[in-house]
């Protein structure tokens, strides 16, 4: 029968911290209370910019993306539907 030497609980437990460590994740939720709701959209066009677009609708930064939360403004792309108007 094999014997477990210092060394080995050593290392096992260095692979089990490395591992924990690894798979700890900071969550962090954002509760806005109520789900985004959009009541208007409008298709992506060549050149827009969520700032553009947001301006055009007469829009707050916040507000536009209080409507659009998993939007990426820096790629965008032709014919993507963006909300110009909602509630957050």
């Amino acid at each position: 029968m094999a014997r477990i030497n210092n060394k080995t609980v050593i290392c096992m437990l260095l692979v089990f911290v490395f591992v924990g460590i690894m798979t700890i994740t900071e969550g962090r939720s954002t509760f806005l209370g109520v789900t985004p709701f959009c009541v208007k959209v409008i298709g992506v066009k060549s050149g827009d910019t969520c700032f553009d677009i947001a301006q055009k609708f007469k829009m707050s930064t916040r507000s536009f993306h209080g409507v659009n939360p998993n939007l990426n403004c820096k790629k965008l792309f032709v014919g993507e539907w963006i909300c110009v108007s909602g509630v957050y």
